[in-house]
């Protein structure tokens, strides 16, 4: 329990048992100690001072010589009968407390007879209690000014980790301009925590840097090559080619496309800063939702599925073509190779869109697991290294937009996108 406790409470926590034991341990010390002394010294005075009574009333004959606050009984002479509240006690020293009376009574049998002394100790006791609430005082102001003490060095101890936990939570560590934190703070263990953390910082920004690099300079250099096969593509469609060969180009030419588009899309992700906002655009939704039906219904089409586009609401925003359109398209795809027989609807929305198939549908454990990379369905279908809606969640993500997916009725399934308007 105690480690689930903030860091600087337990130092209070420490601080406060540690003089708790250490100051109980004194004063239960002090309190042995003093009854220790009291039982020893008194032995000793009252048994001298009973050797003398006895060596005056049974030697001498004499009446015992003794001060105001002292009496001695005896069970075998006349005039000092033991009274009924000191008989059945122990030879030796006991101290008797009894209501407001307290007592020091020191017995001891000769020849089957018990001589007593017994001396009030009201003044004793009274300044033995005012010693024990002097050391029960003193305990409990040790505790709360450890308890004080333990604060005020939490908070000496926590503020440079405080101030280290501020700055990472609160300025972006990723910016390559960021200075370092560890110059911050002196050679000691909260130095060492922001080195080890610039140093993983560093690490991080340099794979960020090279994944970044990789996309961009990929992407730049395949664009060259997609235009040459795309204007080879137009050239073949100007000629007279067999039927056969003609849709062979045909499916070349919308593949090439659809990676000219995803190029596009890569370049585009792969170029921002985490600093930087959503792209800005100047399309609609049914633009967008147009362009993709002219390509994806003959495909759908070939297939034997119906594709139909339905509108649900009008929509005014504006947005980056490339980066819708890439989402639109991987969803098609998506239900083009997962439905084998039906239909599937586009649904534009005020503000979204919805993609419905009659295909085998998402089991609901799987759900969340599709949007991540390399994550595919129980029954792959395609060629695809599941990539198409990690890059879905990826470009919404940046866009500010969500993306989900729930069950169809009877069968199927629905992907849910809901748009934030570009530049809003």
């Amino acid at each position: 329990m105690l480690a689930k406790q903030p860091f600087a409470r337990r130092i209070v926590i420490a601080f406060t048992l540690m003089t708790l034991v250490v100051s109980g341990t004194f004063s239960l010390g002090i309190v042995a100690v003093v009854h220790f002394i009291e039982e020893h010294l008194v032995t000793q005075e009252l048994g001298h001072e009973l050797d003398s009574v006895l060596n005056d009333v049974l030697v001498h004959g004499d009446a015992p010589r003794l001060d105001a606050v002292t009496r001695f009984f005896a069970s075998n002479l006349p005039g000092y009968a033991i009274p009924e509240a000191f008989r059945g006690l122990a030879d030796g020293f006991t101290e008797l407390v009894r209501n407001e009376d307290a007592y020091y009574v020191y017995q001891r049998e000769i020849d089957g007879a018990k001589y007593l002394l017994v001396e009030e100790q009201h003044e004793f006791e009274a300044r033995e209690n005012a010693l024990f609430m002097v050391v029960l005082a003193g305990s409990v102001l040790s505790i709360l000014g450890a308890w004080g003490l333990g604060w005020l060095m939490a908070r000496k101890v926590m503020a440079p980790l405080s101030r280290l936990a501020q700055q990472v939570r609160h300025r972006d560590q990723l910016h390559p301009l960021a200075p370092p934190l560890a110059l911050q703070y002196p050679d000691d263990e909260v130095g060492h925590v922001a080195a080890a953390f610039d140093s993983t910082l560093g690490q991080l920004r340099q794979s960020l840097e090279r994944e970044r690099l990789f996309t961009s300079d990929v992407s730049h250099e395949l664009r060259t090559p997609l235009m040459v096969i795309l204007g080879a593509c137009e050239l073949l469609d100007q000629t007279e080619l067999p039927e056969k060969s003609r849709t062979q180009a045909q499916r070349i030419e919308r593949a090439a496309q659809e990676m000219h588009e995803l190029v596009q899309t890569f370049l585009m992700l792969a170029r921002t800063r985490p600093e930087q906002t959503a792209f800005a655009g100047t399309a609609s939704l049914r633009s967008v939702a147009q362009e993709q039906s002219e390509r994806w219904a003959p495909l759908f089409l070939e297939k034997g599925l119906t594709f139909n586009v339905v509108s649900e609401g009008e929509d005014s925003g504006e947005y980056n073509l490339t980066l819708l359109g890439s989402v639109m398209s991987n969803l098609l795809r998506n239900a083009l190779h997962y439905t084998d027989s039906g239909s599937v609807r586009l649904i534009l929305e005020n503000a979204g869109f919805r993609v419905e198939d009659t295909g085998m549908g998402i089991p609901l454990e799987q759900q969340e697991r599709m949007f991540q990379p390399f994550v595919r369905g129980a029954d792959s279908r395609g060629e695809g290294l599941g990539l198409g809606l990690s890059l879905v969640k990826r470009i919404c993500t940046h866009q500010g937009w969500s993306v989900g997916v729930a069950p169809c009725e009877p069968k199927g399934s629905c992907f849910q996108v809901r748009l934030k308007s570009d530049g809003v």
